[in-house]
């Protein structure tokens, strides 16, 4: 898992409530075992027309200023639905190293720790000033500075945002739960010699 530590980035906005992992990552392609290569397929029904190639020019992500964005900006409850980890696999492989609204889905929001995403909860209020921010920016860019928790524009935005400490430590230092193991893999294998 890569580290974060601060990140700067265009930031993308998605004015949509309760966006579900299906939205996110249609069940028709989760038929891969690696974890990358979904980033193609992200919001593909808002981002496709019907023949599932010509981009619709009506859909947020698809604006010219928001091309290359890793931020994604949107509203409360996102990430709702499925318990896979797909829908974060395909923002990260998208490109997106964090997401900010006011609430997420609590698997998916667990699911973006382990994957590498921060998932930031800001305010209704503070939601809507970078919302409002991002259609003036061209484009809006912010930094994300997890070592001392705070967003900022460079504009006169700042906000602080709370990360439990243990999942920022992990983060920090791009620790999954496969690296986090392998931390006491001396203190593993001793044990498993003394077993014989």
């Amino acid at each position: 898992m890569q580290n974060f530590t601060v990140h700067q980035g265009v930031v993308a906005t998605l004015d949509r409530a309760n966006v579900d992992t299906d939205q996110i990552i249609p069940k028709q392609f989760l038929k891969r075992i690696e974890r990358t290569g979904f980033g193609q397929f992200l919001f593909f029904d808002w981002r496709f027309l019907e023949d599932g190639e010509t981009e619709n020019p009506e859909f947020e992500l698809n604006r010219i200023n928001v091309k290359g964005a890793s931020i994604l900006l949107t509203r409360q409850n996102f990430g709702s639905g499925s318990s896979r980890e797909h829908a974060v696999w395909a923002l990260d492989d998208y490109g997106f190293r964090a997401v900010i609204a006011p609430s997420f889905a609590d698997i998916f929001f667990n699911n973006c720790f382990k994957n590498g995403v921060l998932p930031i909860a800001l305010s209704e209020e503070d939601v809507e000033e970078l919302f409002q921010r991002a259609e003036k920016g061209n484009p809006y860019q912010l930094t994300v500075d997890l070592e001392n928790q705070v967003i900022t524009d460079g504009q006169g935005f700042e906000r602080s945002f709370e990360v439990d400490e243990s999942r920022r430590h992990n983060m920090l230092h791009g620790l999954d739960d496969i690296a986090q193991t392998l931390l006491h893999e001396e203190k593993i294998t001793a044990f498993e010699e003394a077993r014989g």
